[in-house]
């Protein structure tokens, strides 16, 4: 059960749709897959997402980091020895993903090893999760037609609208058309990637207000410390903290200063053991609970469904779990299902997933 070999294997996967919102645009998902071996000739997999606008991570900086940092500090430990690994990690400032993906992909390999789902060592609480469907930037028809593609083919009902544009009414209208679209079929709420200021934010929510949003999250800055504080006070509607909240910690300081009142959790920035840390600390505050997602590809998103089934609070509001869709491609030998609105854990040990060597081969771009 110890540590034997550590890889970091970039790849490349366009987007059918390029996902367009305040702090970006992704239209191909650069992203590393991850392998740790052990002795026992197990290999434990995850996947890093290389998103530079939001943590400051790029594809090359995250293989840098685990072939020329990381793999030393854990290679010789055993699967067992977690806080290990994290405590030697955590010698290292920053590099968020990087450091998930080895944590997620030693839990992996030690779900393999004792025969049981990853999702159950952590806690076992549900094998499904209802789907959130995220939507980017575009026209008022053509967000309203996705959603309605998301609904019609994977009983999608819950969706994320990306928002943070100038002036807000762009924002505002797209909301308002979904609305109206769905009426009360669909629950709604509305992510800023931090893109409008406090005011701009005041304002948007206030045109809002009679369409029953259920989150607004990340609207302004968190560096606005006086702006998003008095914010969140004017707001009648839970206000997640997403990438304000990187640790337990700045969940604490986010909550206590006023600034959030629920919060995004990410496996792709915190892996198992670390969202342990954050599910933990929310619960024991009171706080409502997103899984998010960080624009993952099936992998990703298998491992955000493993953490998020283990809880009830986890569990209790949709899942950011369909992005994948969006991609023209991935890796997995078995595809991951969306259907009637729900994606089931795989079945089998660990994550319960495996790599499709051929796929692989095609769209890794070190070679």
């Amino acid at each position: 059960m110890k540590i034997t070999r550590v890889e970091a294997i970039p790849f490349a996967i366009p987007y059918s749709k390029p996902l367009k919102f305040a702090s970006g645009e992704v239209a191909v998902a650069e992203h590393v897959l991850v392998r740790v071996h052990t002795d026992d000739g197990i290999v434990g997999i995850a996947e890093a997402p290389a998103r530079p606008f939001t943590y400051g991570e790029t594809q090359r900086g995250i293989v840098a980091v685990i072939e020329d940092v990381f793999t030393a500090q854990v290679v010789g430990l055993p699967l067992l020895e977690r806080e290990v690994v994290r405590g030697r990690l955590a010698r290292t400032i920053g590099n968020p993903t990087a450091k998930a993906a080895i944590d997620m992909a030693i839990w992996d390999a030690l779900g393999q090893t004792l025969e049981l789902p990853v999702a159950d060592l952590l806690g076992g609480f549900t094998d499904r999760l209802r789907v959130s469907h995220m939507l980017g930037f575009d026209t008022p028809d053509k967000m309203v037609a996705d959603a309605e593609r998301m609904r019609d083919t994977f009983g999608i009902s819950t969706f994320k609208v990306k928002v943070g544009r100038r002036p807000v009414t762009l924002d505002t209208a797209v909301v308002r058309a979904l609305r109206e679209r769905f009426g009360s079929e669909v629950e709604l709420y509305v992510d800023g990637n931090r893109g409008w200021t406090a005011s701009e934010s005041q304002r948007a929510m206030a045109e809002m207000a009679d369409l029953d949003l259920l989150f607004a999250e990340e609207l302004c800055p968190a560096d606005d410390v006086l702006g998003r504080r008095w914010l969140v006070q004017k707001l009648d509607i839970p206000f997640i903290a997403d990438e304000s909240v990187p640790t337990a910690a700045d969940v604490t300081r986010e909550v206590l200063a006023g600034a959030a009142t629920a919060i995004s959790i990410k496996t792709a920035r915190t892996g198992f053991t670390d969202s342990q840390r954050i599910h933990h600390l929310a619960e024991g505050m009171g706080l409502e609970v997103v899984m998010g997602n960080q624009i993952d590809g099936q992998i990703g998103t298998a491992c955000t469904l493993a953490f998020g089934s283990a809880y009830a609070l986890t569990s209790r509001r949709a899942g950011e779990l369909s992005n994948f869709l969006d991609m023209s491609d991935d890796l997995l030998t078995e595809p991951l299902q969306i259907r009637n609105g729900y994606l089931h854990r795989p079945p089998g040990a660990g994550i319960g997933i495996r790599v499709d060597p051929d796929k692989l081969t095609r769209y890794r771009s070190d070679r």
